[in-house]
């Protein structure tokens, strides 16, 4: 912005304020390495930061609390000079040894659960970090890696507040939600100050913020943001309308009870694009046996239709993604056949494998894979066994899951197998995702990005979220572990056109595979008060990406 109005209105009025918004679930935790949820990473994003961002418009790798870095000729060696005005909330400086810290005794430790680990683990080696002085750090690479400067944005961790834990081996259990907020350190623009588990979270202006506006007034501008915990959909929008929000997201379903009332309630809808994110079925394919029981994860019989690509393949044609677009999103949406959305970029494939919906096209799929009807209404499998499975999706969150799991079970149903829909709180259906592969079937989304290789914790078969069989010890499938070997190989090719080319591959096995079976790609739409300045939303960041600069008006 560079009009005069701009400069005139620069020291005055802009300092104070709130800003209200709704979050659909408590956080997991407050410990961004360990977390693994979308709820929590958004609340841990207010308090920490990288040596590294991105652009929100450009998507071009800017510095952050690294002030600028240098690179060795062969590629290997990166040297970060990092700000020496940056201190954490309790007052003590940000160094180099936060860092090391971070990267060498978190990140690579084997005693912490971290999907960071899965993503800066290139060959199977760790990235080597070193001090050079007390502001200045150097990473040695065993390749090149393509993703390495993007990578950076890892989020940053104070030594003097968690060397301990790890030491004592309990860092995995600190910082959860019962952490008193003033023990939660970070160097972000906000400090948590209040945590009402199932009310809100209050998060207070940090003082000495080293961020500075163009005119060099401290930032941030806004004395508060408040999230209120709000699980229903429903029930924000209606607080939206009724003032008790700033803003909200707007399902495409909802867009013609809105928009007529932009005026009279003053806001504004923005339309930024398709979202990142991706909405998914998966099947449990986990072989595996709990240890303390061992009782399969998965029922035998069932895991053997999960596993059965024709079983999966009859799924993905029972999906009515112009029916879920058309019904549940006002016409809002764009179908998704593959794991990256048109918003990433340049390496979106919107050739690969698409699926009609086409019922009589899933059952001539199942009786070839030798699936029959009894009585012509119950289908069972080769064994006579009648198809029936759990689905269980979110009951916080985007309404839309559950109302897409009710979509698609109709249809499975008229396929003749029974789907029973189990609706649970969000962080019982990540605890069965993660903890104790309780599931058969599970409706849920990731978050996406413009970099494939920042999905490595999904798509690499050892990774912590390659949902539908984790951690494996070595690929289940060879499709498996030749999307292993494009990652691998993506990760050190400098060459963007053909990294391209791998990760098209990638892209198309997943679609001709079907890990995960994909329904529609939402619009990121919000609706926004008229009171805020500063507000430039984007599909990369949403309204609120340069939150330390929104001021209320």
């Amino acid at each position: 912005m560079s009009c005069l109005a701009f400069w005139a209105h620069a020291t005055t009025g802009r300092y104070g304020g709130s800003l209200c918004l709704a979050t659909p679930s408590d956080p997991k935790t407050f410990n961004d390495i360990v977390s693994t949820d979308a709820y929590s990473g958004a609340i841990t994003a207010m308090l920490f930061e990288g040596l590294t961002t991105a652009d929100p418009f450009t998507l071009k790798v800017i510095p952050h609390l690294a002030r600028s870095w240098s690179v060795s000729p062969d590629g290997l060696q990166w040297t970060f000079y990092l700000r020496q005005d940056v201190t954490w909330f309790d007052g003590v400086g940000f160094s180099a040894d936060d860092v090391l810290f971070t990267f060498n005794d978190v990140i690579y430790n084997p005693d912490i659960p971290s999907s960071s680990r899965d993503v800066l683990t290139i060959n199977g080696k760790p990235l080597k970090v070193e001090k050079i002085d007390d502001h200045t750090v150097r990473f040695t690479l065993p390749v090149k890696f393509a993703p390495f400067l993007r990578a950076m944005s890892q989020t940053i961790l104070p030594k003097h507040c968690l060397w301990d834990a790890v030491k004592h081996k309990k860092f995995s259990f600190t910082w959860g939600i019962d952490t008193p907020p003033d023990q939660i350190i970070g160097t972000g623009p906000f400090m948590l100050s209040e945590y009402h588990p199932g009310e809100r979270l209050v998060f207070k202006r940090n003082p000495h913020y080293w961020k500075k506006s163009s005119q060099g007034e401290a930032l941030p501008y806004l004395d508060r943001v408040i999230f209120l915990i709000i699980p229903d959909p429903q029930a924000q929008l209606l607080k939206f309308i009724d003032g008790e929000l700033d803003s909200t997201s707007v399902e495409g379903r909802d867009y013609p009870l809105l928009k007529p009332l932009e005026t009279k309630k003053n806001f504004h809808i923005y339309d930024a694009g398709a979202d990142f994110g991706t909405n998914f079925l998966t099947f449990n394919q986990n072989p595996g046996r709990n240890p303390n029981t061992s009782k399969a994860f998965v029922d035998p019989v069932k895991l053997s239709w999960f596993t059965n690509l024709s079983f999966r393949r009859a799924i993905a044609h029972a999906i009515d993604k112009a029916k879920i677009i058309e019904i549940l999103n006002n016409g809002f949406g764009l179908p998704q056949n593959g794991p990256m959305s048109p918003s990433s970029g340049f390496f979106y494939d919107p050739d690969v494998t698409a699926y009609d919906y086409d019922l009589e096209k899933a059952r001539s799929i199942l009786k070839q894979a030798g699936f029959h009807y009894h009585n012509g209404q119950t289908l069972e499998d080769p064994d006579g066994h009648p198809v029936e499975f759990n689905l269980y999706t979110a009951d916080s969150g985007a309404a839309s899951h559950l109302q897409v799991a009710a979509i698609i079970r109709s249809d499975m149903e008229r396929l003749g197998m029974k789907v029973n829909l189990v609706p649970v709180e969000f962080n019982t259906l990540v605890n069965k995702l993660m903890s104790s592969f309780d599931w058969d079937a599970v409706m849920i989304g990731l978050t996406g990005g413009v970099e494939p290789h920042f999905g490595q914790n999904v798509w690499h078969s050892s990774g912590g979220l390659h949902l539908w069989n984790p951690h494996q010890d070595k690929a289940a499938t060879a499709w498996e572990a030749r999307i292993d070997e494009i990652y691998d190989q993506g990760a050190k090719e400098l060459d963007e056109s053909k990294r391209k080319v791998l990760y098209d591959e990638f892209q198309r096995i997943v679609a001709e595979e079907l890990p995960v079976i994909y329904t529609v790609l939402n619009m990121d739409m919000y609706a926004v008060r008229n009171k805020f300045g500063n507000l430039n939303p984007s599909v990369n960041g949403g309204p609120f990406h340069n939150i330390e600069e929104i001021y209320k008006k």
